[in-house]
């Protein structure tokens, strides 16, 4: 007879510090190689370096310009979120989403949740009442995924170019 053997899996989340910033760079560069093939250029993820966020993470998480919540999987770096003051004038006073990734090893498995429902409460309690975020309009998923938990596009696009491809990020907004 086989016994099962249960292994309790330890979730926990903490605010980042700047010396996180390599865990949080290397968590968008693997996200973006696997969230954005066939939308971003190939090419451009092919190349994307584990480090490309590193300095940028520094700046912001030192100057208060972005909070960051890492979401660790027994002591395994797993997912984070960055949100902060809304980078729009037209939207003063909103907070901004900007970015959630998860490590593609752990989708599907409730921790983009965990760090969404984390953030929201850290939002509400410094004083915010709105909040939105930019997805790219080809991810079907991710809309999806915003869409569960209240948000909804509200018409406004946003066209950028990643190795001369245009491409379409649309605004998700929800009310706090």
């Amino acid at each position: 007879m086989f016994r099962k053997e249960v292994v309790k899996m330890s979730v926990k989340i903490i605010k980042a510090s700047t010396k996180d910033s390599e865990i949080i760079s290397k968590l968008h560069a693997l996200s973006w190689k696997t969230a954005y093939k066939g939308i971003v250029p190939q090419e451009y993820l092919d190349e994307l370096k584990y480090d490309f966020w590193v300095d940028a993470f520094q700046n912001w998480i030192s100057n208060n310009i972005l909070t960051v919540q890492l979401l660790y999987r027994n002591e395994t770096p797993a997912g984070c979120i960055a949100y902060g003051k809304a980078r729009d004038e037209n939207y003063l006073g909103w907070v901004e989403i900007v970015s959630i990734y998860i490590h593609p090893d752990y989708w599907r498995r409730g921790y983009g949740h965990k760090l969404l429902e984390t953030a929201i409460l850290d939002m509400k309690k410094r004083g915010y009442q709105n909040c939105y975020l930019w997805v790219l309009r080809e991810n079907h998923s991710a809309q999806k995924f915003y869409e569960k938990h209240g948000f909804y596009y509200n018409d406004e696009e946003c066209i950028f170019e990643i190795n001369n491809q245009p491409l379409t990020d649309i605004r998700y907004v929800l009310t706090l």
